[in-house]
């Protein structure tokens, strides 16, 4: 573990609003959840791709926020209005609250409800999701990049 991830796991973590200057934080991130989470599912995009699609078009639209602790990105979450399009952990971050902390935020800016996919494969996902009050709405069998089957969830209060 380098000095700053020791430094990181110990700080106070806050969530914030992405700027430009977190895009290539934010994509390392993806890439690494993505990879533990879901190590059967073929990526559809090449890290390169991915990192050029979160700096260029991600992070710039606005609504990615991320968390931070001691000044390294550890979790990035992208709200646009109702939809909950992306949430993930550094791998090392994950069952210490900060999911949970996202959570109350979308629910906090989207107070009228909330839809999100995840992959039919990612049961942790799933429970982690029903906790927080989300319903299975709707499958598929594939329709995305991935041509991996998921699952629409959706939050209403």
């Amino acid at each position: 573990m380098s000095d700053q991830t020791t430094a990181a796991a110990t700080a106070t973590v806050t969530l914030r609003a992405a700027t430009d200057a977190d895009a290539a934080a934010v994509a390392e991130v993806y890439l690494r959840a993505y990879d533990a989470a879901l190590p059967t599912v073929r990526r559809a995009h090449t890290d390169a791709e991915v990192r050029d699609f979160f700096r260029y078009v991600v992070v710039g639209r606005g609504g990615t926020w991320v968390a931070e602790a001691a000044g390294v990105v550890v979790g990035m979450m992208v709200l646009e209005g109702e939809e909950l399009s992306q949430l993930y952990l550094a791998p090392e971050w994950r069952g210490r609250g900060v999911g949970d902390r996202f959570v109350a935020l979308a629910k906090e800016r989207s107070p009228s409800g909330l839809s999100l996919w995840t992959f039919q494969v990612n049961a942790p996902a799933h429970r982690f999701y029903e906790r927080h009050g989300f319903a299975a709405a709707e499958r598929t069998d594939g329709d995305n990049e991935e041509r991996e089957p998921d699952v629409r969830y959706v939050w209403r209060p």
